[in-house]
């Protein structure tokens, strides 16, 4: 009887044992259809084409810039617009600035207005919407582009020029670098194309570079020896941000640039879209009886150099792009924010990629551009450590921007004697 018993016993638990296997084997079955599904969907998008995204704000920038912001005091924001609220009227009314203002600490605005006409003959005021050709301060775009394509992995920056444009025509030693810290000697397209074009034709990048293959201009000084300011370097970038994007860099730098940063009242000037600057300020040279408005030619048709325009407004929410990784990564744009050139003789300014450097007394480095086109200058200055821009646009090409360290001092009153070199603040904006 017990011998039965255990038998029967044996046979339930071998029994369940074959069951408790064949669980076993389907959950193992289960799991590796699994497995092979998830390696499947993980191979078919690691052989997706690069896609031009725009990166949401990482959770790394939304730390840093609360912590920014928590810096804060309306008080003291409140003095200090009061004391630029009078610094940009004076300037106005005494010194001739006629354009649009706006400056920004901890990520807040703290002042900002608009000065004058748009048009002189419209008579229309200038409002911080107003679109301004940004000159030369347009070539940051350019430099944040070609850092969306080096994150990528489409260039580098120590790839020779030819190696993306074959018909390059100059030493093989320029690269992407040469040309982002104006060190490849090239020759400025302005001049050294001056009597090869056709001016009653805008010109583009794609022509600027086959006309430099073509004719062979020479160059300025040996590749990499110094620093020369040059439009041609990112004239040939943009080129460059063309053919590897298979877009116009109008188009990229709306998809790509403007639009990732809610720029919604910015754009490339484009010579066959006349109506695209209907509603923006008219650049002016000031002449003894009046103002001279200066007119548009074939070199507005190149960008990468010039050409972007933007509102204040605008420029302080790409500020704030550039200072929550929507656009790339902080240590992308460490590199762009450090100086490129060893000067011989002792200088406080320097450049990076698409940037100037001021060097401030404790070491670090201001960021900031200047531009001046076509009766438009700009001053640019964006502050990376506290999130602080000063953003001056005018539209009357004079020396008012020539006082721009009065607000600097304005907003960093410590440093006041630095900013002035020597010379005092008007009375009206010292002390509390």
């Amino acid at each position: 009887m017990k011998l039965l018993i255990n038998l029967k016993n044996g046979v339930i638990s071998l029994a369940n044992t074959h069951k408790r296997i064949k669980k076993t084997l389907d959950l193992t079955k289960h799991l590796f259809i699994l497995t092979f599904v998830v390696f499947l969907g993980v191979l078919a998008c690691s052989h997706q084409p690069k896609q031009f995204v725009a990166e949401e704000p990482s959770t790394r920038a939304t730390h840093r810039n609360d912590s920014i912001s928590r810096l804060y005091d309306p008080q003291v924001a409140a003095r200090k617009a009061s004391k630029l609220d009078t610094f940009f009227k004076k300037l106005h009314r005494f010194g001739g600035f006629n354009g649009t203002v706006l400056v920004s600490q901890y990520g807040k605005i703290i002042y900002k207005n608009a000065f004058g006409y748009g048009s002189f003959f419209r008579k229309d005021s200038l409002t911080t919407n107003t679109p301004f050709q940004l000159a030369s301060v347009s070539k940051q775009f350019t430099a944040v582009a070609i850092m969306q394509l080096k994150e990528k992995g489409l260039i580098d920056y120590d790839d020779p020029v030819w190696k993306h444009i074959p018909s390059f025509p100059y030493d093989s030693s320029i690269t992407i670098r040469s040309l982002l810290t104006h060190r490849s000697g090239i020759p400025n397209y302005i001049y050294a194309l001056d009597r090869i074009v056709n001016k009653k034709f805008p010109l583009n990048n794609e022509l600027v570079v086959d006309l430099f293959a073509k004719h062979k201009p020479g160059i300025n000084y040996l590749p990499n020896q110094r620093f020369n300011y040059n439009n041609s370097n990112y004239v040939v970038l943009a080129y460059i941000v063309e053919k590897l994007s298979g877009m116009n860099f109008r188009d990229y730098a709306k998809k790509y640039l403007f639009e990732p940063s809610g720029m919604s009242n910015s754009f490339i000037y484009d010579p066959f879209n006349a109506d695209q600057v209907e509603k923006a300020a008219v650049g002016y040279t000031p002449r003894r009886n009046g103002y001279w408005q200066v007119p548009f030619d074939h070199l507005d048709g190149a960008t990468g150099d010039k050409g972007v325009y933007s509102t204040v407004e605008d420029l302080f929410k790409w500020d704030m792009a550039l200072n929550s990784e929507k656009l790339v990564k902080f240590s992308t744009l460490y590199d762009a924010f450090q100086p490129a050139h060893t000067f011989k003789f002792a200088s406080n300014r320097n450049y990076g990629f698409g940037w100037r450097l001021q060097l401030l007394d404790d070491g670090s480095w201001l960021t900031f551009h200047t531009g001046w086109w076509h009766g438009f200058k700009n001053y640019y200055m964006h502050n990376a450590k506290d999130n602080s821009s000063i953003i001056c646009l005018g539209n009357v090409a004079n020396h008012s921007l020539g006082r721009i360290r009065v607000a600097q001092s304005i907003l960093y009153p410590d440093k006041a004697w630095y900013f002035m070199k020597g010379e005092t603040l008007p009375e009206e904006l010292e002390g509390e």
